[in-house]
């Protein structure tokens, strides 16, 4: 065992300061060679994949991905063959492109749709054909929201509402609407509306559709997320810190991003117990339905408030993000400590303490 774990990012992106790396990649590095394990950060390029495979397989016994999706040149099939070439040399990844897809995905919530965590009317297209069959049908049942796949930050999310309410109050559920009726949109990531005609909208989200993992998400509305979004980050199988994001307030506002006005409070788990208790108990169906329990280095589960069947709180799952969580603002926290024991923890189980 060389005690050894490379962490992988791409030059360039929004997520970057002005020494090239993201904030919290350093301190996640440095955290590992304080451990005393060598870590270094080594960037990505299609056209380096064979030297990065024989550089990285030599040298290191682990991988952490620190790299957005969004971000990777050429798009993400040439680097996640690279990561899943190095697991098969007997790196530890974390995360694997295997993880990134099952609970990454936006459609994870299509397949938790059995379950108590997600409406059983959550739907996902994969074609064209589909969605525009299928969306002017749904969305005569009330408000949805549509996810893409790609991009963060809000990006692609949309609140989807009748422009006419008295239209929306009595429509016929099941009802096709024609393409011309009004919409309202609000964009998450920085809640801005739009007034489209149905029929221009759905065109307008082909793009959403089209190219490599293309899909969307069709999911009801749920009007207490103005109360807030609580997301849940863990480290492994441990709850680290709850974030309660509140959206801005007024208008259509539904945005829980930094982005878009959301106002953050940080909370230990004990505060949240009941969500963090729920979750921890539904996890093993988590892993079942999502094909197995390699549970994320970083990962995050996001949650909205809901009316139970007697008026108790409840909680929807709207989203799992373990691509590439960031914790700028919880540095202070220590959490770069606890990724760091985690991920040494991972490779000492698969090769034997050093």
């Amino acid at each position: 065992m060389h005690k050894a774990i490379v962490v992988f990012e791409v030059e360039g992106g929004s997520d970057k300061q002005f020494n090239g790396h993201r904030k919290d990649t350093m301190p996640i590095v440095e955290s590992l060679q304080e451990a005393g394990w060598h870590s270094e950060v080594v960037y990505f390029r299609p056209e380096w994949s064979e030297d990065l495979f024989d550089y990285v397989s030599n040298n290191f016994d682990a991988y952490i991905s620190r790299v957005n999706p969004g971000n990777i040149p050429g798009g993400e099939k040439g680097y996640f063959d690279l990561l899943t070439k190095l697991s098969e040399a007997g790196l530890v990844g974390m995360s694997t492109p295997e993880e990134m897809m099952a609970y990454g995905a936006k459609d994870a919530l299509v397949k938790l749709n059995q379950t108590d965590l997600v409406p059983e009317d959550t739907q996902a297209y994969y074609d064209v054909e589909s969605f525009h069959e299928t969306f002017p049908q749904t969305l005569s049942y009330g408000e949805r929201v549509l996810k893409q796949n790609r991009g963060s930050t809000g990006s692609g999310i949309w609140r989807v509402q009748l422009k006419d309410k008295e239209l929306a109050a009595s429509v016929e559920p099941g009802t096709t609407l024609p393409l011309d009726t009004e919409l309202k949109c609000t964009e998450a990531v920085d809640n801005h509306t739009e007034e489209r005609q149905l029929g221009e909208y759905m065109d307008f989200c082909d793009q959403y559709i089209e190219g490599d993992n293309g899909m969307l998400v069709d999911m009801r509305f749920m009007p207490r997320i103005v109360e807030g979004e609580i997301r849940i980050l863990l480290v492994g199988a441990e709850p680290v810190f709850v974030v309660h994001k509140k959206p801005a307030e007024g208008g259509e506002n539904f945005s829980a991003t930094l982005f878009s006005g959301a106002k953050y409070t940080y909370d230990s788990p004990e505060s949240w117990q009941d969500l963090v208790d729920m979750f921890a108990e539904i996890r093993p169906v988590i892993a079942e339905k999502l094909g197995g329990d390699n549970i994320p280095l970083i990962w995050t589960a996001d949650f909205m408030l809901a009316d139970g069947e007697n008026g108790e709180d409840t909680y929807v799952l709207g989203e799992i993000n373990c691509s590439c969580v960031g914790f700028t603002s919880e540095l202070d926290m220590g959490i770069q400590q606890r990724v760091a024991a985690e991920a040494i923890s991972r490779v000492e189980a698969k090769h034997g303490a050093a």
